[in-house]
């Protein structure tokens, strides 16, 4: 049963990893009858459309982490500025309860709220906190996670702590629980490389010559989809003509969702939104963490759901063609293989994730209740 309809101010980094469940979750807070409100930076303005249930609002702000001293400064003024933003919003929205989802563009309105003293809550999509999310989590009342096993947590806010998964985006959501592809003898086996919007360069420079030295009678039967940078594609073609490949190159694949679905192993990044994605329609694939990522967050993202058993973990400084020649015959010559590490990559999923972290919202709006709100876990 929904709550009693509130105003609820969702504040969101502007990358896709805090975007896709944010646009999800609003969706699930206005089906249940919530004027939904969406604080996000520049760069998150470009996925407005995303949020159609939803009041978009922009605000200065800007990242601290990993910047030079000089830029930390103009962060900071952002920051400030983003702050006074905020706190006339909520000024004149009156939420009544307010949700982060990391993401230094998140600061601001998650501070505003605080001082304002609106209940609040924040949701972590990797396995470890992010910076702005460990800045805010000791002051909010419901800490939500997408892993079991979440680090960076203090041991006197993991009471505050409620799994409620990584809310996936519609068009993944809607191919949830599709049966893997049966691999039969003599038919295509079909590999899916990503790596972002623009691609990793590490995957063209790669698999390409991984998949050469593949025996002619494994080459035979691949279909490839490599998504590569612009500058790359050209080569990364020319390099699976000449292996007598069948291969799709692009730089941007508008149907994600459906060649995941028909895939049989993907090979990419471990960002919180591909590992969702790739739990909640259930694919096998070989993992390799963008090794510069703060705090390694990749890195225990793939180590979740390589222990699982629904992937393979290869760490970028260990991700050569000869090793990934020899993992992927291994893997294409046992489909009993990748098919159990497609179930396990699904036993990891939580498809209502969504709906699960909508009515840990409800929680905290004052007609509900806050003592109930840890019962969440339970339910």
């Amino acid at each position: 049963m929904s709550a009693k309809p509130g105003a609820i101010l969702l504040a969101t980094g502007g990358t896709g990893g805090h975007i896709f469940p944010a646009a999800a979750t609003a969706r699930a807070l206005a089906a249940r009858g919530h004027r939904v409100l969406v604080v996000i930076d520049g760069r998150g303005a470009a996925h407005a459309e995303k949020f159609a249930s939803a009041e978009v609002r922009v605000i200065a702000a800007g990242g601290i982490a990993g910047r030079g001293l000089l830029e930390r400064g103009h962060a900071a003024v952002r920051l400030g500025i983003g702050f006074f933003q905020a706190r006339a919003l909520i000024a004149s929205a009156k939420p009544d309860a307010v949700l982060g989802f990391g993401g230094y563009a998140a600061l601001p309105p998650m501070a505003a709220a605080l001082l304002s003293r609106v209940p609040t809550a924040l949701h972590e999509q990797n396995a470890i906190l992010g910076r702005a999310n460990r800045l805010i989590a000791p002051h909010v009342r419901l800490i939500a996670t997408s892993f079991a096993d979440t680090r960076g947590i203090r041991e006197a806010d993991r009471g505050k702590a409620v799994l409620t998964g990584n809310p996936v985006r519609g068009e993944i959501a809607a191919l949830a629980g599709l049966p893997y592809p049966q691999l039969r003898a003599g038919e295509r086996f079909r590999l899916l490389v990503l790596g972002g919007s623009q691609g990793a360069r590490v995957f063209s420079r790669v698999v390409p010559v991984a998949v050469q030295r593949l025996p002619a009678e494994r080459r035979r039967l691949l279909k490839v989809d490599h998504q590569a940078r612009p500058e790359d594609q050209a080569g990364v073609e020319a390099a699976y003509r000449g292996a007598g490949v069948e291969a799709e190159v692009s730089s941007f694949f508008p149907d994600v969702p459906q060649r995941l679905a028909a895939c049989h192993l993907v090979i990419c990044r471990s960002g919180a939104s591909s590992c969702a994605e790739l739990a909640a329609i259930g694919r096998p694939a070989i993992l390799v963490p963008y090794p510069h990522a703060i705090d390694d967050h990749q890195m225990a993202n793939a180590q979740a759901i390589d222990s699982a058993g629904g992937a393979w973990l290869i760490p970028e400084r260990m991700f050569d063609e000869a090793k990934l020649t020899e993992r992927l015959a291994q893997l294409i010559a046992m489909p009993e293989t990748l098919a159990s590490a497609a179930k396990a990559a699904a036993a990891t999923a939580r498809t209502s994730a969504a709906d699960r972290l909508a009515a840990l919202v409800e929680r905290l709006l004052p007609a509900n209740g806050n003592n109930d709100a840890l019962k969440v876990a339970a339910e």
